[in-house]
């Protein structure tokens, strides 16, 4: 059975299958700590994506099927190493990076529902700044 979630990214609503076979500790570990809240803002060195930094958070994962060049509205969770913990948001060509150099997060999220919405959702994060992002199952 195919999990799904819902994401609302300001006035954007998504519908985003877990994957659950490529990053099931990812997805395991994400499931219990939803409803998730949190702030989504433009990346900095990743390219068209956006970001919502975690600091220091732990789902307590590691790398798992690790990527570095999603696809828009392919979502990873990076769980810390180099740089801090987040999750990252493409809506467009991306090339996970950070300060310290190329990163590869998980691949736990693939939108399925609204990537039609993505380029807008790119504009308003670059055009306002952040907004509020919530993860809760469909």
């Amino acid at each position: 059975m195919t999990t799904v979630l819902r994401i609302q990214v300001g006035p954007f609503r998504f519908r985003a299958r877990l994957e659950e076979e490529r990053s099931p500790q990812t997805c395991r570990a994400f499931l219990a700590v939803l409803p998730f809240r949190s702030r989504l803002i433009q990346a900095r060195w990743s390219g068209e994506s956006a970001w919502v930094p975690l600091g220091d958070y732990s789902i307590g994962v590691g790398p798992e099927n690790p990527i570095h060049a999603p696809q828009p509205g392919e979502i990873l969770f990076y769980p810390a190493g180099i740089s801090e913990t987040e999750i990252l948001f493409p809506y467009g060509e991306t090339r996970f990076a950070s300060k310290f150099g190329p990163l590869a997060g998980n691949h736990f999220l693939t939108i399925i529902d609204g990537a039609e919405q993505l380029p807008e959702l790119g504009a308003l994060v670059l055009r306002d700044g952040a907004q509020e992002i919530v993860f809760e199952l469909d």
